[in-house]
This record gives C-alpha cells, sequence and structure tokens, in this order.
C-alpha cells in the first residue's frame, strides 16, 4: 500500500475550495495505489481547518499550529517532516500562487519528480499526469519515472470532497528552524472592489484581445448594457489598462461562475479558462474556428466579432 499526502490551503482566516478538490484528487490516488489518503493542515486555526476538511475517505489530518498565514520557509520544514513521518508515495498540492511557491523547494529537498497543473492523473504501473499544452489546445500524458512524486493539481479540474468523514486528527509538531525562517507575511494588499463584483454576476460578457484597441471596448458595453450584463475581460485587456484589475477572469484574476458567459474575441488560453469554465452556459465569438475556446463553448460563433456585436447589441435592444 502506498499512502498520499495532500496540502490544503487557507488564506486570510478562510479554506480555498481547492482544498476540498484536493480531498477527491488524493482519494483518487490513493485508491489507485489501495493507501491511505493523509491531509496536512498548516498555520491559522488549524483545529477549526481540520473539522471541516474531514470528509470521506480521509484517513489522518495532520495539523500544524504554527503562525496565521502562508509561509514558504515554514510550510517547506513542514511538509519535509510530514513526510518523513508518513512516507507517502505521492505528495499534491494546489497549483496556486503558493503551493507553486513551496512545491519546487519541497520537491528539490525531498528528491522527488515535480509535476504541475495537473488536470488528471492515473495510476497503472507508475503515475501518469495529464497535463495542457500549447496554451490549451492540446492535452498529454506525463509519465513520471520512479516511485513516488509531488504533484501541483490545477483548481477546478476536480469536484470538492462531500460526505462527512471519520478523519484521525493529529496534532502534529514540528520543530521549526527560525533562523531558516526568511520571510513573513506583513499584510495584503487586495485589488479594487471597484463598481462591480465580478464573481457575483449572473451574466457576463467578457472580452479579449481580439477587440484590437481600447475604442472597441465601447461595442462590449454597449452590447453589456442592452443584456442587462455586465463586462469581464481577459488577462491582456487588464495588462493592457483598458479595464481594471478587479474586471480580469483567470488564474491570476477571479474565479467566475455565471449562468451566462459570452467570450467575445478571448483564444480561450488555459489561465482563462481556469476561471470561467464552471459558467453554467458558455458562448464564444470568435473569428478563429480553431480557437481553444470553442472546445469547452455550449455555443460557438464562428465570425468577426465586429459584425456579430453590433447585431446583437441591436437584438436585445
Amino acid at each position: 500500500m502506498s499512502d498520499v499526502l495532500a496540502v490544503t490551503e487557507h488564506r486570510r482566516g478562510e479554506l480555498r475550495d481547492v482544498s476540498h478538490e484536493l480531498i477527491t484528487a488524493g482519494r483518487q490516488l490513493a485508491d489507485a495505489t489501495g493507501g491511505d489518503l493523509h491531509l496536512a493542515v498548516i498555520s491559522g486555526n488549524v483545529e477549526e481547518y481540520a473539522e471541516k476538511l474531514d470528509r470521506r475517505g480521509v484517513t489522518e489530518i495532520h495539523t500544524v499550529d504554527y503562525g496565521e498565514e502562508f509561509n514558504h520557509d515554514v510550510y517547506v520544514q513542514a511538509i519535509e517532516a510530514l513526510y518523513d513521518a508518513i512516507g507517502p508515495q505521492y505528495v499534491i498540492a494546489p497549483n496556486t500562487v503558493n503551493g507553486l511557491d513551496y512545491a519546487p523547494a519541497v520537491a528539490q529537498r525531498l528528491d522527488l519528480p515535480l509535476v504541475t497543473d495537473a488536470v488528471d492523473m492515473t495510476v497503472d504501473d507508475g503515475l501518469s499526469v495529464t497535463r495542457e499544452f500549447y496554451a490549451g489546445k492540446t492535452e498529454g500524458d506525463v509519465d513520471v519515472a520512479g516511485e513516488g512524486a509531488l504533484v501541483t493539481i490545477r483548481p477546478g479540474e476536480w469536484p470538492g470532497a462531500e460526505g462527512v468523514g471519520d478523519a484521525v486528527v493529529d496534532a502534529f509538531d514540528v520543530e521549526v528552524d527560525e533562523g531558516a525562517v526568511r520571510s513573513t507575511v506583513t499584510g495584503y494588499q487586495e485589488v479594487g472592489a471597484g463598481d462591480v463584483d465580478i464573481s457575483e454576476a449572473e451574466v457576463l460578457v467578457s472580452v479579449g484581445r481580439g477587440i484590437e484597441e481600447e475604442e472597441n471596448i465601447a461595442l462590449i458595453e454597449e452590447l453589456a448594457d442592452a443584456m442587462g450584463a455586465t463586462v469581464s475581460s481577459s488577462r491582456p485587456i487588464v495588462d493592457n489598462g483598458w479595464l481594471p484589475q478587479d474586471r480580469q477572469v483567470g488564474q491570476s484574476g477571479k474565479k467566475v461562475t455565471p449562468d451566462v458567459y459570452i467570450a467575445i474575441g478571448i483564444s480561450g488560453a488555459v489561465q482563462h479558462v481556469a476561471g470561467m469554465k464552471g459558467s453554467d452556459t458558455i458562448i464564444a465569438i470568435n473569428n478563429d474556428p480553431s480557437a481553444p475556446i470553442f472546445d469547452i463553448a455550449d455555443y460557438g460563433i464562428v465570425d468577426d466579432l465586429f459584425d456579430v456585436v453590433p447585431a446583437l447589441t441591436e437584438e436585445f435592444e
């Protein structure tokens, strides 16, 4: 039997959704290897987090009560100590800003292969990790050599774990080398809330680099007004300064789940798709029939957005 250790994540007093997704992914691996699933809860209100993470399929939850927020050096030391104590075959972590901060250091210290941004995992003769390539245009499998590995999973790819569990909670004592803790969190800088919260919108009209020029965004705003929708965007629009950062959808922006998401002039890069693929209905407008956005769209229009958008606006008005 080969166990799995999943490193959960919290921020500012709240567990992040990916923590429950890690349980599902971890249980998938543990079932394939015939082992147990262990969770690591590091820093913050660990007892409260452990209670919320006690889901069906979790064998043991290890809490490390040290500090309040994420700290690179503390996480690296805690995960290394847990690995030495538990001896798992696989370690999984979220493919997030925090996860990608500590995962390479942990993999190096434990001499484990590191595979990032997994969208699926299977175990047969060994571990095979599915990743996307070429900006999400294709998927491929990475076969991992060796007996173990550290894998980061993409948020939103696994459903959140459900069902009350009966896991053992272990208050794990780590002798943190404070001399090796060279950084600390001194505060958070929030993205300006703006006049709307796109994560709460029921209908989003989202614009990408296909809009070409800043003045053309007025076309998108007119359509949104006619529909009673909210305008959002992909990262290039924000990077150009054409819309504020609080309108950005994607891994480095906000995750949205509206009833309707209209992607206009958006190619569908993996970073953007990660933030909106949970939408109930996705409509894509793009003049490139091979754009990756069409792979996840429920409805697609292959045409020039400068012809389609004014026609839609007129229809809604």
